[in-house]
């Protein structure tokens, strides 16, 4: 069974300055609330191939990845995939323009928690949502004070 989230969220930003912050992988920690750490593993910027190595908390668990970025075109949308871990998962953050100086802003996850319980991936796909959204208000209010 796999996990497929979508959450989205209204920033009062203008789509290049929304999709600039989010997609800048150095960015990641200020909001997302359960990552820790990240590790460029290519050089920067950010771009088709590139790898950037990330550690999280989630769920009580540490977990290490390195997500490869598979599609980014600036200002519309990014995709990334991570193989690694108890839980591959692909990423990606798609950016529209929202009426005058407004963005709306979705973040995807899916993938399957290869190595939690298949009862539990009810409960992981809950988890995920509940931290996706608590993300996505925290980008909000990051962009949206800083305008």
């Amino acid at each position: 069974m796999a996990i497929d989230v979508t959450s989205s969220i209204e920033i009062a930003r203008p789509r290049a300055v929304v999709a600039a912050f989010s997609s800048d992988p150095d960015n990641v920690p200020r909001w997302y609330v359960n990552i820790k750490s990240v590790e460029w593993k290519t050089p920067r910027p950010a771009q088709i191939g590139s790898r950037i190595a990330f550690e999280a908390q989630f769920l009580g668990r540490r977990l290490a990845y390195t997500y490869e970025i598979l599609d980014l075109v600036p200002g519309e949308r990014l995709v990334m995939r991570s193989d690694e871990g108890p839980f591959p998962m692909e990423t990606s953050y798609g950016w529209r323009d929202s009426g005058e100086g407004r963005t709306h802003m979705t973040l995807r996850n899916r993938g399957s928690p290869a190595r939690f319980s298949r009862l539990m991936t009810p409960l992981i796909a809950v988890a995920v949502r509940r931290s996706t959204d608590r993300d996505l208000l925290r980008l909000k209010s990051i962009l949206e004070a800083a305008g």
